[in-house]
Order: C-alpha cells, then sequence, then structure tokens
C-alpha cells in the first residue's frame, strides 16, 4: 500500500525542517525586536523580550494585569477570550482604540507591536 501525504502531511513535514525552523526563528527575531521597543516604552527592561514566558508576562503586566493572570494562557478557550482583553487593555494603555486593538494586537500582534513600539504612541497605564 502506497503512503499518500496529504497537505497537512506537507506541512508538518516543512515546520519540522530545517527552513521551517528558519522562518520561525525570523518571526521570532522581528517579534523580539517590536516588543522590546514596547517593553522600553513602558517603563520595562527590553532585553526581557527575549526570554519567551516573561515576554508574554510582562506583555500581561503592561496591559495592567497581575502577572499571575498569563497563567489563563494555558487554559485552551479561556486562553483565547483572556488575549482580547490584554489586546483592548493594552491598545488602551497606549492610547489606541478598540478597532486597533482588536486587529493589531490581537490578531497580527507584530504589526501592533512595531506600531507601537517604533511609533509616537505614549504608554499611560489608565485605571480600569
Amino acid at each position: 500500500m502506497n503512503a499518500v501525504n496529504t497537505p497537512i502531511d506537507d506541512a508538518m513535514a516543512a515546520v519540522l525542517s530545517g527552513t521551517g525552523s528558519v522562518i520561525m526563528i525570523a518571526f521570532y527575531v522581528v517579534f523580539v525586536i517590536a516588543a522590546w521597543r514596547m517593553f522600553t516604552k513602558a517603563g520595562y527592561a527590553g532585553i526581557l523580550a527575549l526570554i519567551p514566558i516573561v515576554n508574554v508576562i510582562l506583555i500581561v503586566k503592561i496591559a495592567g494585569y497581575s502577572a499571575w493572570m498569563s497563567l489563563l494562557y494555558i487554559i485552551p478557550i479561556v486562553g483565547f477570550i483572556f488575549a482580547i482583553f490584554v489586546a483592548l487593555r493594552l491598545g488602551t494603555n497606549f492610547g489606541k482604540g478598540a478597532a486597533f486593538s482588536v486587529f493589531l494586537l490581537w490578531m497580527f500582534p507584530i504589526i501592533g507591536y512595531f506600531i507601537i513600539g517604533l511609533g509616537d504612541a505614549r504608554y499611560v497605564p489608565r485605571r480600569h
């Protein structure tokens, strides 16, 4: 019996191959550059953007939540909804509206972090 490769098998092979690894590392480097600038605007050390779990905790703290609440990302459906709340509050703290927060901080966070980090947005933590 011949094995037939499906598109999903081919995609998984690409992700696990050297090319897929290089692409994932490139995305992570771009994310780190964007998050570094955002962290420095919020008063945190930018180098913390390099550490995978720490950068998520700091994004939650910059949004105005407790660092412990970043554990909500582990719970499948709750993590999805919590990410929306974090994006909305993060956008509010940088003076952006709800549309910006949903589209560029939740759906395409790397682009949103670049706009916040490299643009003229200022971090003003608000009481919620």
